[in-house]
């Protein structure tokens, strides 16, 4: 049985930084989509296009940032034997979400601002709201791993 298990030895580590980074593509895809209709309405009114809806477009990239922290925290626990499957594959699927949210918050900020003009402060604060969730979900992961590791 021992030989079965150490076969997914590392399915804790990979699972953080993988379900982190496909939310992380998928909330970047949506908000970017968004952001490139905006530009398109943008010239096809000959409107100034706002360079700042990249910043609606990239935001859901921090999480997978967020997941290779933690992820190198799980990667020195398993290298000790605590392999730590179900804190990786939950952490990465909540930061992951996070993520998508995001990017979902970004499109429709993206929409908005692309509309009028106006209202970036308001936008981004709304993302970092979001964003506060897998920050939230990383601090709080990295203290159980450290009482795990004592």
């Amino acid at each position: 049985m021992q030989g079965v298990l150490a076969q997914f030895k590392d399915l804790g580590v990979g699972a953080v930084l993988a379900f982190s980074a496909m939310g992380s593509a998928l909330g970047a895809g949506v908000a970017g989509m968004a952001a490139v209709g905006a530009w398109k309405k943008s010239f096809a009114q000959n409107k100034t296009a706002s360079f700042m809806l990249v910043a609606f477009a990239g935001a859901p990239l921090t999480q997978t940032i967020y997941g290779m922290i933690v992820m190198n925290k799980v990667a020195e626990l398993a290298a000790k034997g605590s392999y730590l499957w179900t804190i990786g594959v939950l952490c990465g699927i909540a930061m992951g979400l996070s993520a998508l949210m995001q990017g979902k918050a970004g499109a429709v900020a993206c929409d908005a601002m692309g509309e009028t003009g106006k209202g970036f402060g308001n936008y981004i604060v709304v993302l970092g709201i979001v964003e506060t969730v897998a920050l939230f979900v990383m601090a709080f992961t990295l203290g159980v791993l450290d009482k795990i590791a004592a």
